[in-house]
C-alpha cells in the first residue's frame, strides 16, 4: 500500500511544477496569437471531425509549415504535460484495482473492514482518495479546461499515442476534459461541481461510505481549512450546493458563535504574546528550566500555533470570494471580534517561531547527549556515595565524622546501586532512582546526619545527580515530534505571502530583523514533510527531485522577501550618485586655501556618508542571518545579497535599456544618437554605483556588472533572433535566463521582440540604401535629397559606450541572422519566381548562346545587351532591393568588426596580439594538413575551432565579406542573371572623381557600396566557378562595348563601361584579390 502511495504521489509534485511551464500560445489571449494559431491550436471539437482540420491544414502550405514548426517548438513539453496527466489517471485506476483485489480477497484475511479498523491502514487508505481529489482540484486550479484540452489535442496530434495501441488517450481526455471552472475572482460554480468531475472515474460508493464514516467522529472543522500546500477551500462556499452540509455547518455560522471562537483567539492572543516574549528573554530558557517544564511549554507552543492557524485562515483574503456578500459578511466579523492586527499576528508568529527554534535546538542538543550526560550524573552519585562509606570507615579524616560500619556498608551498597542502573532500561532505572533519592532522605532523617553539614552537602549532591538523572532519562524524541506536529505551517503555504510587504518594511526599518525571520523560514520549511512523508517511507528516487522542488519555492520565497535589501540599498546609490554627479564638485590637484571651504561641501559629503552608512547596516543584516539548511538547500547569506544584488541590478538595467532604446520612426531626425547619449550616461551611472558599493558590501562588482549585464545583452539578442529561428529557444531552455536571477520579459512595442531588435532596425532605417548614399572613404551616410551627413562611424562607438563589447558582438550576430533570412528569401523568389517564368528563362537561354564563347566579343554589343536588360526589367526591382539589404548589413558588420577590433586593441593589446597569432598559427597548421594530411588536424569533438572563432568575432578579428552564411544548390542561369542585374544597374549610376559611383536620381535610388556588397555576398554563397563565370561576362561587356566604341570611333569612354570597371576594382578590392582575377 506504501508503495502504492509512494508511485504516485509525485503527480501532485509534478502538477504544481508544471503549471508554471503552460506555453502562453496555448491560452490564446493575445490578439496576434489568435490569428496566427487558432487554426492548428483546437480544443476537444477537433475530435469531432478531425479530417476537416487535417484538410484545412492540407490545403494551406503556409499553414503546414507553421504547424510543423508549432510541433518542433512545443512536442517536448506537451509529452511532459501528458506524463503528469497519464499519471493522474494511473493513480485512480491503480487505487481501484486495489480496492477491487480487496473486495474479492486477494489479500488473505484483509478487507477493507480490516484495514480501515487498522490505524495505519486508515491513514493510508484516506490519503490515497484524498490525493486525488487533490490532484484534480490542483489540475482544474492551475490548468485552465481550454488550455488542457487544447494541449492534449496538440499532443494527440502530433505524437504517436494516436496509433498505439495501448494507449490511454481516450480515459484521459474524458478524465481531464474542461470542467467549466475558473479561477479567477468573481467567476461562477458550474453545476455539480466538483463531484461531477470526481465521478469521471468512478469510485466505489462502499468505499468512500466508510471512509466518511471512519473520519466523522475523528475530525474538526473549522470553516476555513487547508486543502494541501497552502490551497484553502471556505466551506460556506464549497458546502452551498450541498443541503444537509450546509444545515450542519449553519449551526457553527451564526454570529453569536463567529463572536465567541473570534473573541476567544483575540484574548489568547493578547495572553500569548507577553508569555512568549517571557520566554524568550536572554538566559531563561535553560536546561533545567526546560526539563522540568516540558508540558508547560508545549502547551504555550500549541496555544500559540492554533491562535496563529485559526486567524491566519479565517482573515486570508484568497479564503473569500468578494463577490460574495455573505463571505464578506463573515470576514468582516472575525476582523473586528478578534481585534486583527496583522502586524501583531506577524509579531507573534516570529516570536513563535524563534521560540520553537530554539526549544527544538535545544531538545536536539540534549538528546544527542542524552546518554553520555546521564552516565555522567550516575559516576558522580555513585563516587559521593562511595566517598561517604569511606568518610564513615573512619579512616578518612572528616571533621568530627565517629567511625559507622553500619553507615560504612549502607553507602557503599547504595553507591553499588546507583552504578548497576541500567541506561537501556529507562523504566525501571527510573523507578529504581526515586526510590534512591527516598532512601538517601530518610537517611538524613533517622542517622541525625543534619548537623554535619559537609555530610549533608554530599547527601544533597548526590540526590540533586540522581533528579537530573530522571529528567534526562525523560528527555525523549516523542517531544520533537510533538512540535513538529504542532507547528505545521504548510496551510500558510500560499498566505504568507501576504504578509511579505509586512515582513520587508520590518527589515527596511531594522535589518537586525532577518534573524528572527531565519526562524520562520525554517518553520515554514517544515511543511516540507507533508508531500515528502511517503516518498521517502516508499525508499523512492523521485525523493531527490520532489525535494528540490519545494525547497527551491521556498528558497524563491526567502530571496523574495529578502530583495527588500538590495532594493534599498540601490534606492540609497541612486541618491549617492546623484549626489556625486550633480553636487560634490571634483577637487582639483590644485586648490587655493581661501577655495577650500566651497569645495568642502561638508553638508553633501555627511549626506553621501550617511546613505554609505545604510548600505552599510542591510548588508550586515542579511549577514546576521547564518548559513541555513531551507530544506535540502544551503542557503548562504553572502550568497543571497550576491543574488539580490544581481536581481536588482538585471532588473534596473533591464528596464533602463527597454525604455530608454524606443525609437519614434516618424521623427525627422532619428532618435538614435540622442537617445544612445542618454542610455550611456544611465549604464555609467549604473557602473559607478557598481564601482562605488562594492568595498561597502564586499563584493566583485566589476566582475558582477559584466556578467549580468551580457547575460541581458545575450537573452535579449537570443530572444530577438527567435523569430528567425524554426525551433525557438524556450525560457526554460535558454542558457542566459535564471530562476534566482531572472532577466524581465517586457512587451513588444513594435516589430522587434526586445530592445536589440529595435536598436538595429532603427540603424538600418536610418541608413536605408533607398533614402542614403554610403561614402566607403568616409565611412559615413548622407542624405540622397538633402546630401546632409545621416551618421557615420561614430555611430558604432555610441553603442560601444552604451552597451559595451556585448552589446555591438549581440547587434552582429542579429544582422547575421537578418541576412541569413534575407538571402534565403531571395533564393525562394529566385527559385519560384524567375526560374519558372518560361520568358525569362527563354531571353536567360537566348544571352547565353550570344555571350558564348565568353572570351570573345558579342556582335553588336549595346543592342544585345539592351534588348536583354529591357526583356528581364520586371524582374530588377525586388532583386535590387534584396541586394542593397544584404550590402547594407554588410557595411554595418564591418564597421562593428572595425570598431570591435580597435576597442579590443586598445583595451587589451595583449589579448588581441594573442588571438590573431593563434589564428594564424591554426590556419598554417590547417594548410599544411591540406598538403600533407599525416600532420595534425582538429578532431570533430575538438571544440577548438568554434570557441576560437566566437572570440575572434568578439575581437573583430574577422571580415564578414568571407562568411558563407547559407547553404546553397546549383542553381541554372545563376552567373547570367546576376550578369545582366548589374548591368541593368549601371545606366542608374554615374562616376565621380571626388565620390566614385553616385546615384543619378534621388528618385530612381542605387547604392554603390551596398550594391557591391551585396553581390558580393551573393556569389560567396555558390561555388567559386559562379563568380568566374560572372566576372568573365563582365569582362566580356566591357571588352565588347569598347570594341563598338573603337570601330564607331566614339572618343569617350560609355559610363556604363567606367561602372563595370568601377565594380571589377572595388570587387576585387573588397574580397582582396589579385588585380590579375579582374584584368583576366
Amino acid at each position: 500500500m506504501v508503495d502504492f502511495l509512494a508511485e504516485n504521489n509525485l503527480c501532485g509534485q509534478a502538477l504544481l511544477r508544471l503549471s508554471e511551464f503552460i506555453p502562453a500560445v496555448f491560452r490564446l489571449k493575445d490578439k496576434s496569437d489568435q490569428q496566427k494559431y487558432g487554426d492548428i491550436i483546437c480544443d476537444f471539437s477537433y475530435f469531432k471531425g478531425p479530417e476537416y482540420y487535417d484538410s484545412k491544414l492540407e490545403a494551406k502550405p503556409d499553414l503546414q509549415d507553421l504547424d510543423d514548426e508549432f510541433r518542433e517548438n512545443n512536442l517536448e513539453i506537451l509529452s511532459r504535460f501528458y506524463l503528469a496527466f497519464e499519471s493522474v489517471h494511473k493513480y485512480i485506476v491503480d487505487l481501484i484495482r486495489y480496492l477491487d483485489d480487496l473486495y474479492e480477497g486477494v489479500y488473505i484475511q484483509q478487507t477493507l473492514e480490516t484495514v480501515l479498523l487498522n490505524e495505519d491502514g486508515k491513514q493510508l487508505l484516506c490519503e490515497a482518495l484524498y490525493l486525488y481529489g487533490v490532484m484534480l482540484l490542483v489540475i482544474d486550479q492551475k490548468m485552465e479546461g481550454e488550455v488542457r484540452e487544447r494541449m492534449l489535442v496538440s499532443y494527440y496530434r502530433y505524437s504517436a499515442a494516436r496509433s498505439s495501441a495501448d494507449s490511454n488517450l481516450d480515459d484521459i481526455c474524458k478524465l481531464l476534459r474542461s470542467t467549466g471552472y475558473s479561477s479567477q475572482s468573481g467567476a461562477k460554480r458550474p453545476a455539480n461541481y466538483p463531484e461531477s468531475y470526481f465521478q469521471r472515474v468512478p469510485i466505489s460508493s462502499t468505499f468512500i461510505s466508510m471512509v466518511i464514516g471512519r473520519l466523522r467522529s475523528d475530525d474538526i472543522y473549522n470553516q476555513v481549512i487547508s486543502v494541501y500546500m497552502g490551497i484553502t477551500v471556505n466551506l460556506v462556499e464549497a458546502w452551498e450546493p450541498y443541503k444537509a452540509a450546509k444545515i450542519a455547518l449553519n449551526y457553527t455560522l451564526d454570529s453569536a458563535n463567529i463572536r465567541e471562537q473570534a473573541s476567544r483567539y483575540s484574548v489568547s492572543m493578547e495572553g500569548l504574546r507577553p508569555q512568549i516574549q517571557q520566554l524568550l528573554k536572554e538566559g531563561f530558557l535553560r536546561e533545567e528550566i526546560v526539563l522540568d517544564n516540558v508540558p508547560k511549554l508545549l502547551n504555550c507552543l500549541r496555544d500559540c500555533n492554533v491562535s496563529i492557524r485559526w486567524l491566519m485562515l479565517h482573515t486570508a483574503d484568497s479564503a473569500y470570494d468578494p463577490n460574495n456578500k455573505r463571505l464578506r459578511q463573515i470576514k468582516d466579523q472575525v476582523i473586528n471580534d478578534s481585534k486583527y492586527n496583522p502586524k501583531i499576528l506577524f509579531q507573534v508568529l516570529l516570536d513563535t517561531a524563534q521560540f520553537e527554534f530554539t526549544l527544538k535546538e535545544m531538545f536536539k542538543k540534549m538528546l544527542s547527549e542524552k546518554q553520555l550526560k546521564w552516565e555522567s550524573y550516575r559516576t558522580e552519585g555513585s563516587e559521593r556515595m562511595t566517598e561517604l562509606a569511606e568518610v564513615f570507615s573512619g579512616v578518612k579524616p572528616l571533621t568530627r565524622v565517629e567511625k559507622n560500619e553500619n553507615l560504612q556498608a549502607w553507602f557503599r551498597e547504595i553507591s553499588k546501586q546507583i552504578e548497576s542502573l541500567n541506561y537501556e532500561d529507562s523504566t525501571a532505572a527510573g523507578r529504581k532512582t526515586v526510590q534512591l533519592i527516598q532512601a538517601l532522605v530518610e537517611v538524613q532523617e533517622f542517622h541525625q546526619l543534619e548537623s554535619n553539614l559537609q555530610v549533608c552537602q554530599f547527601l544533597a549532591d548526590t540526590r540533586k545527580f540522581l533528579h537530573q538523572m530522571i529528567r534526562t532519562i525523560n528527555i525523549k524524541e516523542e517531544v520533537l515530534i510533538t512540535m513538529q506536529i504542532v507547528g505545521d505551517l504548510s496551510y500558510a503555504w500560499q498566505i504568507i505571502d501576504s504578509f511579505t510587504s509586512i515582513m520587508q518594511e520590518s527589515i527596511r526599518v531594522n535589518p537586525s530583523m532577518v534573524t528572527k525571520l531565519r526562524a520562520t523560514f525554517l518553520k515554514l520549511a517544515s511543511a516540507l514533510d507533508l508531500p515528502l512523508l511517503r516518498i521517502n517511507q516508499a525508499n523512492s528516487p523521485d525523493l531527490l527531485s520532489v525535494s528540490q522542488f519545494y525547497s527551491g519555492e521556498l528558497v524563491t520565497y526567502v530571496r523574495k522577501v529578502l530583495q527588500i535589501i538590495p532594493e534599498s540599498m540601490f534606492t540609497s546609490l541612486a541618491k549617492i550618485i546623484k549626489l556625486q554627479i550633480h553636487a560634490i564638485m571634483e577637487v582639483p590637484t590644485r586648490l587655493d586655501k581661501d577655495k577650500l571651504k566651497d569645495y568642502a561641501q561638508l553638508g553633501a559629503r555627511y549626506e553621501v556618508a550617511k546613505l554609505t552608512h545604510a548600505i552599510s547596516i542591510f548588508t550586515e543584516g542579511i549577514l546576521m542571518m547564518k548559513t541555513t539548511l531551507v530544506g535540502i538547500i544551503k542557503v548562504d547569506p553572502k550568497q543571497l545579497l550576491e543574488d539580490g544584488i544581481r536581481k536588482e541590478l538585471v532588473r534596473r538595467v533591464a528596464y533602463a535599456l527597454h525604455k530608454g532604446l524606443i525609437f519614434n520612426p516618424k521623427a525627422k531626425t532619428s532618435e538614435l544618437m540622442p537617445k544612445l547619449k542618454e542610455m550611456a550616461a544611465t549604464m555609467d551611472g549604473f557602473y559607478r554605483s557598481f564601482e562605488y558599493i562594492q568595498d561597502y558590501v564586499s563584493i566583485y562588482g566589476l566582475k558582477i556588472w559584466q556578467e549580468e549585464v551580457s547575460r541581458i545583452i545575450n537573452y535579449n539578442v537570443e530572444q530577438e533572433c527567435n523569430s528567425f529561428l524554426r525551433t525557438k529557444i524556450q525560457d526554460w531552455q535558454s542558457v542566459y535566463q535564471s530562476t534566482h536571477i531572472p532577466i524581465p520579459k517586457f512587451p513588444a512595442v513594435d516589430e522587434s521582440a526586445t530592445f536589440i531588435g529595435r536598436l538595429c532596425r532603427e540603424i538600418l532605417r536610418i541608413t536605408d540604401p533607398k533614402a542614403t548614399c554610403y561614402m566607403d572613404q568616409l565611412n559615413t551616410w548622407y542624405d540622397l535629397k538633402t546630401h546632409q551627413e545621416v551618421t557615420n562611424n561614430r555611430l558604432f562607438s555610441e553603442i560601444q559606450d552604451t552597451l559595451g563589447t556585448f552589446g555591438l558582438n549581440g547587434l552582429d550576430r542579429l544582422l547575421c541572422f537578418m541576412m541569413v533570412k534575407e538571402l534565403q528569401n531571395f533564393l525562394s523568389v529566385f527559385q519560384k519566381t524567375i526560374l519558372r517564368d518560361k520568358a525569362m528563362v527563354d531571353v536567360f537561354k537566348a544571352m547565353l548562346s550570344a555571350v558564348n564563347p565568353v572570351k570573345g566579343i558579342v556582335a553588336n554589343a549595346s543592342k544585345g545587351y539592351a534588348n536583354a536588360v529591357a526583356k528581364t526589367q520586371k524582374i530588377w526591382g525586388p532583386y535590387l532591393e534584396s541586394i542593397m539589404k544584404v550590402g547594407q548589413m554588410q557595411i554595418l558588420r564591418q564597421q562593428i568588426a572595425n570598431e570591435l577590433n580597435y576597442s579590443c586593441k586598445f583595451d587589451s593589446k595583449h589579448l588581441a596580439a594573442a588571438l590573431e597569432n593563434l589564428n594564424k598559427s591554426l590556419l598554417a597548421d590547417i594548410e599544411a594538413h591540406y598538403q600533407d594530411p599525416s600532420l595534425p588536424y582538429p578532431k570533430e569533438d575538438n571544440n577548438l575551432l568554434y570557441e576560437i572563432t566566437a572570440s575572434l568575432e568578439a575581437a573583430g578579428i574577422h571580415n564578414p565579406l568571407n562568411k558563407i552564411y547559407i547553404t546553397t544548390k546549383r542553381l541554372p542561369y545563376f552567373p547570367i542573371v546576376n550578369f545582366l542585374f548589374i548591368i541593368a544597374q549601371l545606366p542608374k549610376l554615374q562616376y565621380s572623381k571626388n565620390q566614385g559611383m553616385t546615384c543619378r536620381k534621388a528618385t530612381d535610388p542605387v547604392d554603390w557600396s551596398p550594391l557591391v556588397l551585396g553581390l558580393l555576398t551573393l556569389l560567396k554563397q555558390f561555388h567559386s566557378r559562379y563568380t568566374e563565370q560572372f566576372l568573365a561576362l563582365i569582362g566580356q561587356f566591357i571588352r565588347s562595348i569598347m570594341e563598338q566604341c573603337t570601330s564607331q570611333k566614339i572618343p569617350d569612354m560609355p559610363s556604363d563601361v567606367v561602372g563595370a570597371l568601377m565594380f571589377l576594382e572595388d570587387y576585387v578590392r573588397y574580397t582582396k584579390l589579385p588585380r590579375k582575377v579582374g584584368l583576366d
